[in-house]
């Protein structure tokens, strides 16, 4: 993607033309492709509910019920209008899929238990002390053994390799929304949370791959 135009600023992810540039672009990242891949792999075999937080376009929730059949509900949620949008216009007629408006500032208060909770690229919009206490409510939304997979941007050790990141999506600069983590640090809380085999799986420069489980009954 080195080469691929940086968005011009807009008005946010409430603003349809910088919501049609992202997701026209999400497919042509390699690095976000091959995490996606991760992901899929990591799935219990016959989980049934599953919640997708931050769904965007609906992308992530698509390949788990490509992934796994098994599903028989997913709830997407998201606060921006456009992107919901085009979630909708992905499910529809899709009676598995219900798609919801949800501000990641808000509580988690979900119909659960839900056997996985997916996240991708949304929660580093947070501030730590929000994403320390979304970590702590997604917990309590599994079920026992529940997975909790969160494929996200998180901060580089040094600017330079920052640099380097931005340059291998095609970007220049910042999403001016982003509050970045440390990869270390966000473990630490989620196990905080109370999650159990907390990991990062995978990480391509700046994207990681950031699980743990609920613990088992």
């Amino acid at each position: 993607m080195a080469g691929d135009p940086a968005p011009t600023p807009t008005g946010g992810w409430s603003d349809p033309e910088q919501v049609a540039w992202y997701t026209a672009r999400i497919g042509r990242l390699e690095g976000r492709v091959a995490g996606e891949a991760v992901l899929q792999e990591l799935l219990p075999p016959t989980p049934a509910r599953v919640l997708d937080l931050g769904c965007g376009d609906g992308r992530l929730a698509g390949l788990v019920l490509d992934a796994r059949p098994s599903v028989t509900s997913v709830v997407a949620a998201d606060r921006s209008a456009p992107m919901l949008e085009q979630a909708e216009a992905r499910f529809v007629g899709d009676p598995r899929v219900v798609v919801v408006r949800h501000d990641l500032e808000d509580a988690v208060a979900f119909d659960g238990p839900f056997d996985v909770i997916v996240s991708g690229f949304a929660i580093h919009h947070v501030e730590d002390a929000r994403k320390r206490s979304l970590f702590r409510e997604l917990r309590d939304a599994l079920a026992p053994g529940g997975l909790f997979a969160n494929l996200e941007v998180v901060r580089s050790s040094t600017a330079r390799r920052h640099e380097e990141f931005l340059a291998a999506i095609g970007r220049t600069a910042d999403d001016p929304e982003d509050r970045l983590a440390a990869v270390d640090r966000q473990l630490e809380w989620m196990r905080a949370a109370g999650f159990e085999d907390v990991e990062c799986i995978w990480r391509w420069r700046g994207f990681a791959l950031l699980v743990g489980e609920a613990p088992a009954a």
